[in-house]
């Protein structure tokens, strides 16, 4: 119950009045979800289940998944740049790996889910303006949670 505190302090803080509301519901046997009901729908979009993503995420793996449904154009400084660093590692691991003459390995479900995530990502990225394209440099860049 404290780990989904936590996560509804990290996501109150970071959207705000964006979010209608968080609520924690208690459970037992190990249950964790995250749900959304997006405003233009009455049905609960399922964005994490502890058993099918294979444990807690991340609070900036959260924060995104909670970006991506609400204000898909919103800049989580930070965060954002945090998981596309992560993303890009890995994307040169599995390159070096693929030179070394690995053939017929086969990546995880893990691996694919994070490049299903970074798809999302960048087409979400595609449809922002001009203007938000433009990157500040990173003296100027501020999350609006930092300002």
């Amino acid at each position: 119950m404290l780990r989904a505190a936590y996560f509804a302090q990290e996501l109150l803080s970071t959207f705000g009045t964006t979010l209608g509301e968080v609520s924690l519901r208690p459970a037992t046997g190990g249950l964790f979800t995250v749900t959304i009901v997006p405003n233009a729908s009455t049905e609960e979009m399922l964005l994490w289940d502890r058993k099918r993503d294979g444990g807690f995420p991340e609070v900036k793996q959260l924060k995104a998944l909670v970006r991506n449904i609400v204000d898909p154009t919103r800049n989580l400084g930070h965060v954002d740049r945090a998981l596309n660093k992560a993303n890009k590692d890995k994307e040169d691991v599995a390159k070096a790996e693929g030179k070394e003459g690995k053939e017929g390995s086969k990546p995880d479900s893990t691996t694919e889910q994070q490049q299903q995530q970074v798809v999302i990502d960048a087409s979400a990225a595609a449809q922002t303006s001009e203007k938000e394209v433009k990157t500040p440099s990173k003296s100027q860049e501020v999350c609006e949670d930092c300002q």
